[in-house]
């Protein structure tokens, strides 16, 4: 079976020669000190050992100690790399990659090479993201500034059976700095290039013997990098600002209870890019013949006027500068009039309760989250005005009003052979998307160029509105005295000047509202075997019921008006052509058909998943582990009409919302690893194979990206299944295999040489593809 690479990755992350007053990583405790025979103690002093506590499991453990592969890195580790929002996190995980597409919501969090990309919010996350133990429902809805941190955990891998939200390729835990009973402040100024501003102040005080609050604000504002050439404006800027209070109560020594509250908002102009150059990627080339599925090798540039596209760009306006600069040029062109120009509002509400009683600690965790977006978009990334999005509360906006609600209960049985733990937990969205993508005043006569092209690249005329101007008369028959298609042929041309009229029209404001309820139990056990040897067994039942319904708003007329003048040639020799102005005309199913139409949909699933480790501890220093974990993450809806049917297929009377639905994915992750940790020095090393089935593909077909389920086949199918159904096609049921396959291999190292002196490394080696069947 034959493979193509979805990533192929060797990533490495160092921070050398750290100077703190305290070691860098997590929370420590003096090495010398055995953990077995005292309490972990949070933020205690450390003389020069190596020893890091984390909540990995659910429960405070040494990082040695927890057969899973987990990064832990500080607070104090945090701010010397100069992490500020999750993108940053890279730079201290080497497995973990987070990025911006499309727009500032539209964070993508990879682990492995496993993520979830594009502007589709019905695409829920493959990565979890908490923040003080709520779940951000979106990695993008976590990109806000974060403030002074306690720690950050990175778990690679499913999760599900500690708490929380399920997840299909890991979790990123991030704790925010919690008050404390001693005074104390803050304050920083920062200066850097393009006029960066950030300043961060904060207060910590004790009002009593119980009870401490702290607040803690973040202020960034920064110019643009790039620069619009056309509209002489800078984008990609910074203008954010985040405050936190929080308020510890500890009445007593057995019950701690942490209220925290936050708002950030951002004003910015984000996300515009620069067109990617071969010296770049190098398969950013022309495929020989233009095949869509044929991998340049050594073809010419994709920005070359060797790709057809790019003379009728030029021909349109486009500087072609635009095209063909370095790729790392701060000069962009964007269409005249549109603009990047957005707003993000973030805010919410926890309550963590921790209750000892006994050998039974109770763990509650409530938060309520509401998050907002809108953001223009020059939506071609060109000069041309071909698609956008005016800014404004349309602008693919989307709304997150989340409640969650987290159980845990933990203790130890059978003389401390067992250590369990039990939970639940219930999470309630709503989620609204508004929607204004309209075409640009270029489209008809981009659109137009394209068929032109098609029937004879001679013929393209850019300068005209339907790309043939005088040209016309070589279809009509004027000059040879046959028209081109028979009698056909005013059909095609009345089609190419309808086409022509698509410009400055579309969608007024589509509507989706989707409300999900996610309700789940788990347990997760440790079974000490012996003194050395422990069984780990966990399990996760999931429930999750997601309502749908849309209203659209189009005013493409002309849409329409292709069907009509062209339907009747589908299915004869010029059904390609007819197809195509079709297509064109109702691009992503924009059409005036939809104008008043409601769908409503509703789909249920639920899921057992479940995680059993072996691990294995020969000495204190060493432990070897393996461990087999089924992962889970839920189905759901595109919220998007491009997803209803081909636009030569669409017809209004006889929508079927289910066709907007996905499948829930899931996968199975094999892992076995080696960690040692001595008190100067320690490392760990694992090596992971992860199986995914019905894997949540966000494709992007042209305009917007829409999730579709894939899976492999274990036969050859000579590149035969080219559809979007998940099933494969033609591959029998007994052969349909995992999708996606990622494995490779993690190493992770710290040395403290001396007290005050921390190093540490990190390389991840990760082949994470497509299965080509």
């Amino acid at each position: 079976m034959s493979k193509f690479g979805l990533r192929h990755q060797c990533a490495f992350g160092a921070l050398a020669c750290a100077l703190a007053l305290t070691p860098a990583m997590a929370q420590a405790q003096d090495a010398a000190t055995s953990v077995d025979d005292t309490d972990l103690i949070d933020n205690a002093e450390v003389d020069g050992g190596n020893v890091i506590i984390v909540r990995a499991q659910g429960r405070e453990q040494a990082l040695s100690d927890v057969p899973v592969a987990v990064s832990a890195v500080s607070g104090e580790m945090l701010e010397k790399s100069g992490v500020a929002d999750i993108r940053d996190l890279n730079q201290v995980a080497p497995s973990l990659l987070v990025s911006s597409t499309g727009n500032e919501a539209n964070g993508s969090a990879r682990i492995r090479g496993i993520g979830t990309v594009g502007d589709n919010p019905g695409l829920e996350s493959s990565v979890a993201v908490f923040v003080d133990g709520v779940y951000r429902s979106r990695s993008g809805n976590a990109l806000s500034e974060l403030g002074p941190l306690d720690r950050v955990e990175i778990l690679r891998g499913p999760q599900g059976t500690l708490g929380g939200r399920n997840s299909s390729a890991g979790l990123i835990n991030i704790y925010t700095a919690p008050p404390e009973f001693e005074f104390s402040g803050y304050g920083a100024f920062t200066y850097g290039n393009y006029d960066a501003i950030k300043v961060e102040a904060g207060i910590n005080a004790p009002l009593g013997d119980t009870v401490a609050a702290r607040i803690d604000g973040v202020y960034f504002e920064r110019d643009g990098f790039y620069n619009d050439v056309v509209n002489d404006v800078r984008i990609n800027d910074r203008d954010r600002y985040l405050v936190r209070g929080q308020l510890l109560f500890e009445p007593t020594s057995d019950l701690s209870i942490r209220l925290v509250g936050d708002y950030s908002n951002k004003d910015e102009a984000c996300c515009a890019a620069t067109f990617v150059q071969p010296e770049f990627a190098p398969l950013a080339r022309v495929s020989p013949g233009l095949d869509r599925y044929n991998r340049p090798e050594g073809g010419p540039a994709l920005t070359s006027t060797d790709n057809p596209i790019i003379p009728i760009l030029l021909g349109l306006g486009q500087d072609p500068r635009g095209l063909t600069q370095s790729t790392f040029n701060r000069d962009i062109y964007v269409s005249p009039g549109r603009s990047y120009q957005g707003e993000t509002e973030d805010w919410g509400i926890s309550g963590e309760v921790n209750w000892n009683f006994g050998d039974v600690t109770l763990t509650s965790i409530t938060g309520y989250r509401e998050y907002s977006n809108f953001q223009g978009s020059d939506t071609d990334y060109t000069q041309v005005d071909l698609l956008y999005r005016a800014p404004g509360p349309d602008a693919g906006a989307r709304e997150f009003k989340t409640f969650t609600q987290e159980f845990r209960l933990n203790g130890t049985a059978f003389n401390d052979t067992l250590d369990w733990l039990i939970g639940a937990y219930y999470a309630n969205e709503k989620l609204e998307t508004r929607d204004n993508l309209r075409f640009g005043n270029d489209y008809g006569t981009f659109a137009n160029c394209r068929i032109a092209l098609a029937i004879n690249p001679a013929l393209a005329n850019p300068s005209a509105d339907n790309c043939l101007g005088a040209n016309v008369a070589a279809l009509d028959g004027t000059l040879t005295g046959t028209p081109a298609f028979g009698p056909a042929t005013p059909l095609i041309i009345a089609g190419m000047n309808n086409l022509a009229q698509v410009r400055d029209i579309g969608s007024n404001g589509d509507r989706y509202n989707q409300t999900s309820e996610n309700f789940a139990v788990f347990t997760h056990n440790i079974v000490h075997v012996t003194d050395t040897v422990d069984l780990t067994l966990g399990l996760r039942y999931t429930n999750e019921t997601k309502d749908f319904d849309a209203a659209f708003s189009n005013d493409n007329v002309f849409c329409p008006q292709s069907r009509a003048l062209l339907d009747g040639l589908l299915g004869t020799p010029l059904g390609g052509l007819a197809a195509g102005l079709i297509g064109l005309s109702c691009q992503g199913n924009s059409t005036a058909e939809l104008d008043g139409v409601t769908l409503s949909d509703q789909r249920k699933e639920d899921e057992f998943t479940g995680t059993a480790i072996l691990s294995w501890k020969p000495d204190p220093d060493w432990m070897v582990y393996g461990s087999y974990s089924k992962g889970y993450k839920a189905g759901g809806f595109n919220l998007d009409r491009s997803a209803l049917a081909l636009p030569v297929e669409f017809d209004a009377a006889t929508l079927d919302p289910s066709a907007l639905q996905f499948d829930a994915e899931t996968v199975d992750a094999f892992e076995v690893g080696v960690k040692y940790s001595a008190r100067d020095w320690g490392f760990s090393v694992a090596a992971f194979r992860q199986e995914f089935s019905n894997f949540q593909l966000n494709t992007f077909n042209g305009t917007v990206f829409l999730v579709q389920n894939i899976n492999g086949c274990d036969t050859d199918l000579g590149g035969a299944d080219r559809d979007g159904d998940g099933t494969t096609g033609s591959c029998a049921a007994e052969n349909v295999a995992p999708g996606v396959i990622a494995q490779g291999v993690e190493f992770e190292a710290s040395v403290s040489p001396i007290r005050d002196l921390t190093m540490t490394m990190g390389l991840t080696y990760a082949d994470t593809s497509y299965e080509d069947n």
